[in-house]
């Protein structure tokens, strides 16, 4: 089919216009990951997603397009990540001065005293399962109590990426539950469903996902417990943690205030810096040695020296030099420039994918599956293989909830299906897999401020792998269905979403 659009004819794209892009990221993406290993996330994937993106662009050029559309398309792409670009700066800026207040280290002290190995998984979990869904956001749960409990994992011998799949596991499932997730909110309203209806809904598949997560974290703590750490050991470095910080309650006072600020819904980006200044000041009273030590001035007076430490924390990091080699790697993190890279990838993956979708790209490899899925069962595979697809070739997971939700809609009412369904099916689909893709910015987030790599966390997010499984089961075993009237269908050229 093709269009006039001014003194152009702009032409609908071709099937191998459509495949591409993805034969092109598949090919970039795996020889970075096969020359650079793990550390192709520190450049080399956000070079192939640049080079992915300006093929889509050319593809589209060369569709008739102009290159203002082109250019509009990309401004869009940046414009729909500043959200993220804002709370991504002002975690760099959290760490830093979480761990430079004492607030981590105090974290850190406690929870070696009091969790033990043998069911350390199964309780960052569960913890992380509860704040999240007490405050309605994943990144903020792993960007705290997560890289607090990561910290200790390491303290304890345990491993950081089963620590960070526990981390990830609860912190999604309290995100999907919660009444204050904007994913939650979003996909609600995209398939036009009250949203305690979908939560109940999303927990036929979210609590026994979890469940079986909590079990195997359970069982790996009990069989893979502590690699080399002894009693001795832990007690050493909790001297050495309380030699180094003073160790109190107060140093929590900047988590506080952060689950006050998420729990009156103020903005992430602005919770996350007013909590990260807190500490910043509130450090520079109560560790007033560490933050002397931090500066390395001697002749600059405490209150210069204070904002100073506080600025530096915020912008490069906090960096200790104990002797301590364990303690050293846990505390010296964070600062905004820590998040650039990240950011870069983001970048990078979101105007690829807008570019996808935006010029039909994307919807031309979509409709031919529609028409193949035949049953139920094929259909909730089909809009799983959609979203989670859209993860990977697109970077973003709200494109992954947005674009299932206005496809299959009016596909599912002339099914008879209730958009409950689909609600529940976009959420295990396009929510919880997005941390699972090393490019996407859920992905890139997670492995950032936790300090695992993707790939190395990624086969113990167990909740994250079970909830899409179990949801496209129920769509092949008809369990927890709901039927309705079937739908007349939409007149040709109306949106089935109502956009």
């Amino acid at each position: 089919m093709t269009a006039t659009e001014g003194d152009r004819t702009v032409r609908d794209p071709s099937l191998a216009d459509a495949i591409l892009p993805l034969v092109t990221l598949v090919v970039l993406i795996g020889g970075s990951l096969a020359l650079f290993g793990l550390d192709a996330l520190d450049g080399p994937i956000q070079v192939a997603l640049v080079i992915c993106a300006m093929i889509a662009a050319l593809i589209v050029l060369k569709n008739g397009y102009p290159w203002r559309d082109v250019q509009a398309a990309g401004q869009r792409a940046v414009a729909s990540i500043t959200s993220a670009v804002f709370i991504l700066l002002a975690v760099g800026a959290l760490i830093g001065t979480w761990n430079m207040s004492g607030t981590i280290p105090t974290l850190v002290y406690y929870g070696l005293q009091v969790l033990s190995p043998t069911w350390y998984y199964a309780a960052t979990a569960l913890i992380c399962g509860i704040v999240a869904m007490s405050i309605g956001s994943s990144w903020t749960t792993a960007g705290t109590i997560g890289v607090g409990l990561v910290g200790v994992a390491a303290m304890l011998g345990m491993s950081p990426g089963i620590t960070a799949g526990a981390v990830i596991s609860g912190a999604y499932l309290g995100d999907k539950l919660s009444p204050l997730s904007e994913t939650t909110v979003l996909t609600a309203q995209l398939v036009k469903v009250d949203v305690y209806e979908h939560i109940k809904r999303q927990a036929w598949t979210s609590v026994p996902a979890f469940v079986l997560g909590f079990v195997l974290f359970l069982l790996v703590g009990f069989f893979w417990g502590p690699v080399a750490t002894d009693a001795g050991d832990t007690g050493s470095e909790l001297g050495a943690l309380g030699d180094i910080f003073w160790i109190t309650p107060l140093n929590l006072l900047p988590l506080v205030l952060l689950a006050v600020l998420s729990i009156r819904k103020a903005p992430a980006s602005i919770a996350l810096m007013t909590s990260a200044i807190f500490a910043g000041v509130l450090g520079a009273f109560t560790q007033y040695d560490v933050v002397r030590a931090f500066v390395a001035e001697p002749g600059l007076n405490g209150v210069l020296a204070g904002i100073k430490a506080v600025w530096q924390a915020m912008a490069t990091g906090f960096t200790m030099d104990s002797g301590i080699a364990d303690i050293d790697s846990l505390l010296s993190r964070g600062g905004m420039d820590s998040m650039l890279l990240t950011l870069w990838l983001i970048i990078g993956a979101v105007t690829f994918g807008t570019l996808l979708e935006e010029f039909g790209l994307i919807s031309r490899l979509i409709d031919p599956m529609i028409r193949a899925a035949k049953g139920t069962g094929r259909l909730f595979l089909t809009v799983f293989a959609t979203a989670f697809g859209l993860n990977v070739v697109a970077g973003d997971q709200y494109i992954a909830l947005v674009m299932p939700a206005k496809i299959y809609r009016a596909e599912f009412a002339r099914r008879g299906l209730a958009p409950t369904n689909l609600s529940r099916l976009t959420a295990d689909s396009g929510t919880v897999t997005s941390p699972l893709v090393p490019w996407n910015s859920c992905g890139a987030f997670m492995g950032a401020v936790l300090g695992v790599p993707t790939l190395v966390y990624l086969p113990f997010c167990f909740f994250n792998i079970a909830s899409p499984v179990l949801s496209v089961i129920y769509g092949f075993t008809g369990f927890k269905i709901e039927k309705v009237e079937p739908a007349e269908p939409e007149p040709p050229g109306t949106d089935p979403a109502g956009t």
